[in-house]
């Protein structure tokens, strides 16, 4: 069960719709943050110069880190659109082995891995393979990115946003992952 309450719809509402998915009702309780909030957030997709299949990669690689249950059950249109299915999705659980992801995807994914479990661990080799792939203006891109999606997800997870998702979402003691869980919404 979400550990803090939906806003009434009188709050959520005006903000973000009455059809406002659970997440965005909860964020309401702080109004004036929710709303630049999300703003940001749009403003990361929007204004972002790396490659839509590769974001949606990362993002999704760091919500099994951070059992974010909410994270896992969204696909982005963006993402789809840019070629990523759901067996590229699976090649999430061992991404250095995966053939269907290019390499610059795999040196991504360890900095991501790196960001969400040991970001002490993040050193100038991390930074030498990523160089090996991207431009400075796109590394500091996947920075935002990363460490965006670490941040947001450790709050869903913290907040247990579940009640609206599937029952295989709900049990706080299982590990999931999004290669083994079904997708509910592409947004």
């Amino acid at each position: 069960m979400t550990r803090i309450p939906p806003a009434s719809p009188d709050v959520y509402g005006p903000l973000f719709g009455d059809q406002a998915p659970l997440r965005q009702q909860v964020y309401a309780n702080a109004p004036a943050i929710a709303g630049p909030y999300l703003q940001f957030m749009k403003a990361l997709r929007d204004n972002s110069v790396l490659a839509r299949r590769l974001v949606e990669l990362v993002r999704l690689r760091i919500s099994f880190h951070n059992q974010c249950r909410s994270c896992m059950a969204i696909r982005y249109a963006d993402g789809i659109d840019d070629g990523l299915t759901e067996d590229l999705v699976c090649s999430l659980e061992k991404p250095q082995e995966a053939d269907d992801l290019t390499p610059a995807e795999r040196a991504a994914l360890a900095f991501a891995d790196k960001m969400a479990t040991d970001h002490l661990q993040v050193d100038d080799q991390t930074f030498r393979d990523l160089a090996a792939h991207f431009t400075d203006q796109e590394r500091m891109d996947l920075c935002f990115q990363v460490a965006t999606f670490v941040g947001y997800g450790r709050l869903g997870s913290a907040l247990a946003m579940t009640d609206d998702l599937p029952q295989e979402y709900a049990d706080p003691d299982a590990v999931l992952a999004p290669w083994t869980q079904t997708p509910q919404s592409v947004v």
